[in-house]
């Protein structure tokens, strides 16, 4: 039987690459780990504390994995993408300007917070252009609408 070993600087040498991969991927840190984990073994036999290549692959297993599950998650919260507050249903309750003619149940354009935005028409009178009505729900990209809202609630 052949016995392979990887040296002490293939460890490292392996696990700054996956560092530098760990880098030029979109986040998620994934490489972080298995690099720590290649770069720890490195270490370890260096010092001639694990030497059979079994062991080694091993010990670059556990670190891996351990080190995964105890601060991926961290990393995740701390330096990964942040995605938007998620807040659209905020809109409910503002008041918009119609930007044309919104027939009763028909679809049109209204503006809110300085954005045109697709609107249907919930109420049972048309929605002329200019008036303000008010955003009853938000319905994936466009606002449901309804009634004109009075000068003085805008």
């Amino acid at each position: 039987m052949i016995e392979w070993m990887i040296p002490w600087w293939g460890w490292f040498i392996v696990g700054f690459a996956l560092l530098l991969l760990e880098l030029s991927s979109p986040g998620g840190f994934y490489f972080l780990f298995f690099g720590v984990g290649a770069i720890s073994v490195g270490i370890l036999a260096w010092l001639t504390v694990v030497e059979a290549a079994w062991v080694q692959l091993l010990f670059f297993s556990i670190f891996s994995i351990v080190t995964s599950i105890l601060f991926r998650k961290r990393l995740l919260v701390r330096f990964g993408p942040k995605s938007g507050d998620g807040i659209v249903d905020s809109l409910v309750g503002e008041a918009a300007t119609v930007m044309d003619n919104i027939d009763a149940g028909g679809f049109g354009k209204v503006e809110l917070r300085g954005t045109a935005w697709n609107a249907r028409n919930s109420s049972d009178r048309m929605l002329a252009r200019g008036e303000r009505c008010k955003v009853q729900q938000v319905d994936g990209l466009s606002l449901v609408v309804n009634k004109a809202v009075h000068k003085e609630e805008s």
